[in-house]
């Protein structure tokens, strides 16, 4: 088949590109040429997707089975792309995000369930990420005159991820000693590799047809605690870990998410069904999720070949706590329980 990728050199896009060449596709890549190097074996197309020349040009004399868009933020220009590659293109997949349902995770998540209001012409100022992406749906559903494949992940993890959360536990836990550990040790997490994420997404697209999807990992997938031994097992670490109460965490200015990466806080109403993400509809269709131990293990592979001093890999937000304040809430927290 011949398959076009909107992105496709960073993170997500790499695996989708990589999936692709597997299965002998040709494979276009439409980017600027900023985020990455291209996977050997694409033709590479340099444009900006906000560009409505570059948009003409990437599509001049060219046709695809399917297009996947790994790399669509903002309503109106994903609207400008879906129009541009109407009669270009069988099926148009994008990736959205579980974040564009509404009131999500305070209410459950769902394959049909209501999105943020949003308006497919809106712009980078109209809403938040998930609201954004909502728009973004729209956008394509309006604007692309062909079959439509929606992917909604969860929390992506795997080799070369550029949010650093993965990376930055990896990295954290290979230097081991005492490690600040966030809420309890039973606690839930669900999450999606890249790699499964773009198999999925091929599969569906190669199939055509409309459709709607929640991905990620299923229901008890796995808990901090077997995430973060997963994590000491992969790295040969002696970390030794620290279960701190997420009130206490609270009461020392611990952020959730981007201080401590993958921890939510305390139990609450607006996070109540943060890891309770059904993916039946996803697994009917096909959806085969990895081990943890592989996800974690592959991306230690990666990460351990890049130097310590480079891994800060954040696009708008540098994840991890800093040491001295790690080692000033251990402090607090064993004078607490002594």
């Amino acid at each position: 088949m011949k398959v076009l990728v909107i992105g496709g050199s960073g993170f997500l896009g790499r695996a989708v590109v990589e999936e692709a060449l597997a299965r002998g596709h040709e494979v276009t890549t439409f980017n600027r040429g900023r985020s990455g190097a291209d996977v050997p074996g694409v033709e590479a197309v340099r444009g900006d997707r906000e560009s409505p020349a570059d948009l003409e040009r990437l599509a001049e004399g060219r046709k695809w089975d399917y297009v996947v868009d790994t790399s669509g933020y903002v309503p109106r220009v994903v609207g400008a792309s879906a129009r541009a590659l109407t009669g270009h293109a069988g099926t148009y997949a994008f990736i959205s995000t579980i974040s564009a349902l509404a009131g999500f995770p305070a209410e459950p998540a769902g394959d049909d369930a209501e999105l943020w209001p949003c308006a497919p012409d809106a712009g980078p100022e109209d809403g938040n990420y998930g609201v954004l992406k909502a728009g973004c749906e729209r956008a394509v559903e309006q604007g692309f005159d062909g079959d439509v494949l929606i992917v909604q992940p969860g929390i992506i993890l795997g080799p070369y991820e550029d949010v650093a959360r993965l990376p930055w536990w990896l990295t954290r836990i290979a230097r081991g000693g005492k490690v600040l550990a966030p809420g309890e040790p039973d606690e839930p997490l669900q999450f999606v590799d890249a790699r499964d994420l773009a198999i999925f997404t091929l599969d569906q697209a190669e199939r055509g047809g409309n459709g709607r999807f929640v991905v990620t990992g299923p229901v008890g997938q796995t808990t901090y605690g077997e995430w973060l031994q997963a994590c000491k097992d992969a790295t040969g670490s002696d970390a030794e870990f620290v279960w701190v109460g997420s009130e206490f965490l609270i009461e020392q200015g611990a952020g959730a998410f981007v201080e401590l990466p993958l921890w939510p806080g305390p139990p609450s109403p607006e996070n109540t069904h943060f890891w309770t993400v059904p993916t039946d509809r996803a697994q009917a269709a096909g959806l085969r999720i990895r081990p943890v131990a592989e996800t974690v293990r592959d991306t230690w592979a990666w990460l351990r070949e890049i130097p310590e001093q480079e891994r800060n890999f954040g696009k708008r937000t540098t994840h991890g706590i800093a040491p001295e304040k790690e080692e000033a809430i251990l402090a607090a927290w064993a004078a607490r329980s002594a």
